[in-house]
């Protein structure tokens, strides 16, 4: 008889062998397919981070139903990635496994990290431009546009430890997304997996490298074209914002996305699951005497 209340997803130790094994393929995919892919993410994390602008620019929600709300929103980020497939930086700190597995090599880690950051950041770049030219910013009587000049302030003026820290949480909670996405079978198995670790870290306010391309980076062209409507915005005189600021934030939150996901997540269940495995003895049936 059909197991009629079981689980048909993965159990742990086998998602951590997809890992390495999807962490193999992907230190090996070819520069071409790897850029575009990077593109791709870049620009579905930041239409994630749109939505999540959108609801933050209400101003009659309370703290905590913009929060978790705006948690929600941006969820569409990483089941684009997850589901149309891209290839996201923060996701791959996992290749942090198999490169422990001696699977993979140093060289070939941070070619993929490296490759697929600054791609990230294009799709961002891409985006962000497109959202300005469409008027996007302009919506909610120029609420959206005073919403994401106010973000990107406060990211940019967050001290280093702060910056670094929050970029750690965050990226525990997206590998662990990310995990528990390989546990799935179904479109819907990997959507639910992405909910709630990803809420979380939206709604805490931690620090996602990738998102934060974004927003700092409309933010820079809203300061560029309307100097104005940013003054006025950010309550300062002059240029609030600076390419230096943006780098200033970046830096230590992608150090903070890199400890979060590859330490705290990757090697972390390496020990558990492939270390831990391989020590233990094997087990030899005991035999009945007669």
């Amino acid at each position: 008889m059909p197991e009629l209340f079981g689980s048909d997803a993965y159990a742990p130790k086998e998602i951590a062998a997809k890992v390495e094994t999807v962490g193999v393929a992907k230190a090996h995919m070819a520069t071409l397919p790897l850029v575009m892919l990077g593109l791709l993410a870049g620009a579905f994390i930041g239409l994630g981070g749109l939505l999540f602008i959108i609801v933050k620019s209400d101003a009659s929600l309370s703290f905590a139903v913009s929060q978790l709300l705006g948690g929600f929103v941006f969820c569409l980020g990483l089941i684009l990635v997850v589901i149309a497939g891209a290839e996201l930086f923060t996701g791959n700190n996992l290749l942090a496994m198999a490169w422990a597995d001696g699977q993979i090599t140093t060289r070939e880690v941070l070619r993929n990290w490296l490759w697929v950051c600054a791609a990230n950041f294009v799709g961002t770049t891409g985006l962000a431009l497109l959202v300005y030219l469409s008027g996007h910013t302009h919506m909610n009587g120029g609420a959206i546009g005073t919403t994401v000049l106010k973000i990107a302030l406060a990211k940019q003026n967050l001290v280093w430890h702060e910056a670094f820290f929050r970029g750690v949480l965050c990226n525990v909670l997206v590998c662990m997304a990310v995990w528990m996405v390989m546990a799935g079978r179904s479109v819907m198995d990997k959507v639910i997996a992405i909910v709630f670790p990803i809420t979380a870290f939206v709604a805490a306010g931690f620090e996602h490298s990738i998102a934060n391309m974004y927003v700092m980076q409309l933010a820079l062209i809203i300061q560029h074209f309307e100097p104005v409507t940013a003054s006025n915005a950010l309550g300062v005189a002059g240029s609030a914002l600076s390419v230096a600021g943006m780098f200033g934030n970046l830096v230590p939150v992608i150090l903070g996305n890199l400890v979060g996901g590859s330490v705290f997540v990757g090697l972390v269940y390496h020990l558990i699951y492939r270390v831990a495995a391989a020590a233990q003895p094997l087990q030899t049936p005991l035999i009945e005497k007669d």
